[in-house]
């Protein structure tokens, strides 16, 4: 197998037992193997393409033009984003390709070995979130569909409402939610076959939109010239900055575990190359479709609809109308599952290991996804990209900017992997946390989202991911510079200059 031609990628030396038999080192939490770092520039590009082909990046875009954007302010707005957001993205990708590990033990390194739970936490809430609101569009589209196909259904419990939530509506949420906890329940194996399909799927779906949008408004004239409703700077600026922080805030989630896929990168190179190609543009070209597809309901409909389930609901073609469902209900579970259940699955089983297996993971994943009450978010687009993206990026900025401050500026790139797996080691700091990091966490996420409590500040909260990820940087770096606990080593460890390429 061909050897990763970059310097300075780390290995452990696996016959160390003190490492291998501590409670803190699994085989699902080690290090990667040198020979098995294979992924290319190509995966990494495709790995974008993946996640951003999803019905979510669909309905960004579209509540841009919703909010009143025309179509060139809500590209301008999606691009900056994206181009924003890949800086944290490749400055946190650097440690996984170089030693292998994922985001959890990567966060001890900064946080100490059980402080780490902190972020991997507010992580895996984030992807509670992510799968409420992916679980209500499967359940919407199965909505729908009943509606067409079942009479009465639309009108079934009539006023009768559950947490806003009509009963049509509740039962199909339910539906859905259900048959994603016995995928979880009974094995991932059927997931496997979905997911090579799933995103060409969304694809090809959103392909067939924009064609019949086009179609329907005559032509892209009617779009391109639509002026929107924001026709000054300041009318503009009004939305700009909670819309760019919505943007950043899209990807925080991957900001900070993008360890968890660049542990398998060949080399520095091909997760750099591969990255910066595939976020900045695919977004900007899947959103591009959904701008189109938005601003032409404004054309056809006399209203912006931002929800492909809405869109697809106006087709007079019930074969059309099926075939449009089918893909958002397939690709709705599949996406959902791989990235919204697995991941925190997993971080609240390594909370308590002994107590909370997989499957139990999965089902608290499932109930606060239904406790955000996602429908709510997703009424109308102020609620999806105010309350949902801007209150989120506010919690995850924090953590970026500590874990970006520490790797580079007070650890200088230079990690003992051994003590990463060590209830006694470098990392250990107070028992196990870091009390500069969570310090500077609590003040980075109480100045983001100051706004939510003090309704004179509420400006703030429309800056958040950045206002969040400034104040938490600088406290912790003036914290721990200079610091004689902050876990820094003079160089790497012998043990591992070895086993360096």
């Amino acid at each position: 197998m061909e050897q990763p031609v970059e310097k300075e990628i780390y290995e452990l030396d696996q016959s160390d037992t003190t490492v291998t038999e501590s409670k803190l080192y699994n085989g699902d939490n080690a290090p990667v193997p040198v020979k098995e770092r294979t992924w290319n520039t190509y995966n990494f590009t495709a790995l974008w393409i993946g996640m951003a082909h999803c019905i979510p990046t669909y309905m960004l875009a579209g509540s841009l033009i919703s909010l009143g954007m025309n179509w060139k302010q809500a590209l301008f707005t999606i691009t900056l984003g994206n181009l924003i957001v890949l800086v944290p993205i490749l400055l946190n990708a650097h440690p996984g390709t170089k030693y292998g590990i994922n985001f959890p033990v990567f966060s001890r390194l900064s946080f100490g070995v059980f402080g780490a739970n902190i972020p991997a936490i507010l992580r895996a809430v984030v992807a509670c979130g992510w799968f409420g609101i992916n679980t209500y569009i499967g359940g919407s589209a199965l909505n729908v569909l009943f509606s067409a196909v079942i009479p009465g259904w639309k009108t079934l419990g009539g006023s009768f409402q559950i947490a806003g939530l009509s009963l049509p509506s509740g039962i199909t949420f339910m539906i859905f939610w259900g048959l994603e906890m016995f995928v979880i329940f009974k094995g991932m194996e059927q997931l496997k076959r979905f997911e090579n399909w799933a995103a060409p799927l969304v694809m090809v779906l959103a392909f067939v939109l924009m064609a019949w949008a086009i179609k329907s408004a005559h032509g892209f004239g009617p779009l391109l010239s639509s002026p929107g409703k924001l026709h000054t700077m300041s009318d503009f600026m009004k939305v700009f900055p909670a819309s760019l922080t919505s943007m950043v805030g899209f990807w925080a989630t991957l900001s900070l575990n993008i360890p968890d896929f660049t542990r398998y990168a060949k080399g520095q190179k091909e997760q750099l190359i591969g990255q910066s190609l595939g976020l900045p543009i695919t977004m900007t070209v899947f959103s591009a479709m959904g701008i189109i597809i938005t601003s032409a309901t404004a054309v056809i409909f006399g209203k912006s609809m931002w929800s492909p389930v809405d869109i697809i609901s106006k087709f007079s073609n019930p074969f059309a109308m099926l075939v449009g469902f089918f893909g958002i209900v397939v690709a709705s579970l599949s996406v959902n599952i791989a990235a919204n259940i697995v991941s925190p699955a997993n971080d609240f089983s390594n909370v308590a290991p002994k107590h909370i297996s997989f499957k139990m993971g999965g089902l608290i994943t499932g109930i606060i996804g239904i406790l955000i009450m996602p429908w709510k978010l997703l009424a109308d687009p102020s609620g999806y990209v105010y309350t949902w993206l801007d209150t989120y990026s506010g919690i995850l900025g924090p953590v970026a900017a500590i874990i970006i401050c520490d790797y580079w500026l007070i650890k200088k790139t230079k990690v003992n992997l051994k003590d990463l797996y060590l209830k006694e080691g470098l990392y250990t700091y107070k028992k196990g946390f870091n009390p500069k990091a969570i310090i500077a966490l609590v003040l980075g996420i109480f100045a983001a989202l100051i706004g939510k409590i003090v309704p004179s500040l509420s400006g703030i909260v429309n800056y958040a991911w950045f206002v969040g990820f400034g104040v938490s940087f600088v406290v912790y770096y003036l914290l721990s510079a200079g610091s004689k606990d902050s876990g820094k080593i003079n160089s790497q460890p012998e043990e591992f200059e070895e086993q360096s390429f």
